[in-house]
């Protein structure tokens, strides 16, 4: 699968040529290493997040459903570049662009499941009994369906907000950015997502919680192999298959919420029939997604950092006959390195 490379909005800041991400052949030059520069590509990612949100918005009319997955998958992916900021701003800031990008997200979540939890529980399996109740919450949620013209409005606005945070992020950043703090705010992503991963042995909600932050470390580790190479790529694909054996499973606990909400005048028999099912099927789901998440989250966050720098370093490196040396699992942590470059 190619790695969609986010590139920095044309109306933020200029495009970079593909000198300006490695330098020349052999050359240890990058974005990566160059502390303004770096402020400047990340910024221009964030741009182009909020561009492709509002793109998505203007596309409504077109397709309702697939507008609002482009615009809030652009959400995310604006949420992920910030969490890469994170430890450069003030935390009045961070925590008011990130609501914003939430609140927007959030305001059009209803009309995401009316998309998919149809089609999710069409396609599954269910005895007749189970299949009569499916198709009451399906009648029930359409039903209540917001108009598309409501739908619009929200996705407009939203588009809107989180626009207006590019120039709140760039005013708040300070005129440098250090590798570090790039590489502390992967660690955290990381950090959360397996720290829910642990937790969703026994909690829908954490395993929600765990493919969530999976996504976004996915769209991090995106924005980053775009201005390093094929190491960071491996990094990002190797998360971002473990993101994607979980969905089927988010998509049962979204779909499992949806008939809670949409299950009025049920009969009670045949309403628990329905969510046992989903149950079951659900619970074998997160078993598999936790076991194969399992050797993917092993390591301990700063390794992973550490991890992380070591693909940065590999990729800027000049040209090498030796071959790659694997990545270890283990090893001290006292010896990350805090700069892309010794």
């Amino acid at each position: 699968m190619a790695t969609s490379t986010l590139e920095p909005s044309s109306h933020a800041v200029p495009p970079f040529s593909e000198h300006d991400k490695l330098g020349p052949l052999g050359a240890k030059t990058s974005v990566l290493e160059n502390e303004p520069e770096l402020r400047r590509a990340l910024v221009g990612a964030f741009a182009a997040t909020a561009e492709a949100a509002r793109d998505a918005a203007a596309k409504v009319d077109s397709n309702l459903h697939t507008a609002v997955h482009d615009y809030r998958k652009a959400l995310r992916r604006a949420r992920a570049v910030l969490s890469l900021l994170d430890g450069a701003l003030p935390k009045s800031e961070r925590r008011a662009v990130r609501r914003a990008l939430q609140e927007a997200r959030r305001a059009v979540s209803g009309a995401r499941d009316q998309a998919v939890a149809p089609e999710v529980l069409n396609g599954l399996s269910l005895d007749e009994i189970s299949r009569e109740a499916a198709n009451a919450v399906i009648a029930n949620a359409a039903a209540a369906m917001p108009p598309a013209a409501e739908i619009k409005q929200l996705l407009a606005e939203g588009a809107a907000r989180a626009a207006a945070q590019v120039g709140a992020l760039e005013a708040a950043l300070p005129q440098e950015l250090e590798w570090k703090t790039v590489a502390d705010g992967v660690r955290a992503i990381y950090a959360e997502a397996r720290d829910a991963r642990k937790s969703a042995k026994t909690s829908k909600r954490k395993f929600h919680s765990w493919r969530r932050r999976s996504k976004e470390l996915t769209y991090a580790l995106e924005v980053l192999s775009g201005f390093a190479a094929h190491h960071v790529h491996e990094l990002q694909q190797e998360i971002e298959s473990v993101t994607d054996t979980a969905s089927p499973a988010v998509d049962l606990v979204m779909v499992r919420d949806f008939v809670r909400t949409y299950g009025q005048g049920i009969a009670p028999q045949a309403f628990e029939q329905l969510v046992a099912t989903l149950d079951h099927q659900l619970d074998e789901l997160m078993r598999d997604a936790r076991n194969a998440g399992k050797s993917v989250f092993a390591r301990s966050p700063k390794k992973f950092e550490r991890r992380l720098t070591k693909a940065v370093k590999k990729d800027l490196a000049p040209p090498s006959d030796e071959p790659d040396q694997p990545d270890e699992l283990s090893g001290s942590d006292s010896d990350s390195a805090d700069h892309v470059t010794d």
